[in-house]
């Protein structure tokens, strides 16, 4: 039986599916890589300068614009093939839960709804002075806005290196990666921690892992299956 089939076996059989997303299936959106994120007039700019509390306590105006023009291609980008696949996949499954990288929100748009977004999601603001996440009308105008509560920069709700990941986000997702059938990593290099290390910690649980990419990672050779190729092709060859 080729990888394919067996991986389309594999899925059938499952009642519990976890996946991990990552930067692959947005691209395919569209949607630049983090780091070939900088054109244009940001090119000058590395995104380690920009996504750190550092740089926006030094510079929130610069930091603040940035994320204004990532969010306006955010908003310009439409889920794929491989985001409608898996809001399939976890209408069919008994079990699904979707882990993501992605701060884009493209996996909410294409339906799916048991999302852990490990790193935040970039349409979402939160204050920089009491961490809550703020509806609009809670921000004064501004660049950066301003808490209307407290009067501090208000910032966007995502993970900067140097930051924590939610805890509780963290450890659904560990238990999500223990606790199903099968372990669907999508579109990730694999070298981003902790996240890299979900797929290893289902394997060591004895889930069946099946990584979807178009070029090898770390998880290649230790996969279940490794399928080569692009989400948007492989995950609808994949749902029952």
């Amino acid at each position: 039986m080729d990888p394919l089939s067996r991986a389309r076996a594999l899925v059938g059989a499952a009642r519990r599916i976890t996946v991990l997303t990552g930067a692959g299936i947005s691209a395919e959106s569209g949607i630049p890589t983090f780091r070939d994120a900088l054109t244009g007039l940001w090119s000058r700019f590395r995104p380690e300068e920009l996504a750190t509390p550092e740089a926006f306590e030094r510079d929130p105006k610069t930091v603040w614009e940035w994320y204004a023009w990532r969010r306006v291609a955010v908003a310009a980008a439409q889920p794929n093939a491989g985001h409608a696949a898996l809001a399939a996949l976890e209408r069919w499954a008994a079990g699904f839960t979707l882990i993501t990288q992605n701060v884009d929100g493209l996996h909410a748009r294409a339906g799916s709804r048991n999302l852990i977004e490990l790193h935040g999601n970039i349409a979402r603001n939160r204050c920089a002075g009491e961490g809550c996440v703020l509806a609009d009308d809670e921000a004064a105008p501004g660049s950066p806005p301003t808490c209307r509560r407290c009067g501090s920069c208000v910032r966007p709700d995502v993970v900067w290196f140097g930051e924590m990941l939610d805890p509780a986000s963290l450890d659904r997702a560990f238990e999500a990666a223990r606790d199903c059938d099968v372990f669907l990593s999508v579109g990730t290099s694999g070298l981003v921690e902790p996240a890299a290390s979900l797929p290893f910690e289902a394997l060591a649980s004895g889930v069946s892992v099946i990584e979807v990419n178009p070029q090898p990672t770390p998880l290649s050779r230790r996969a279940t299956l490794a399928l080569a190729g692009p989400a948007g092709e492989m995950l609808p060859r994949l749902v029952p």
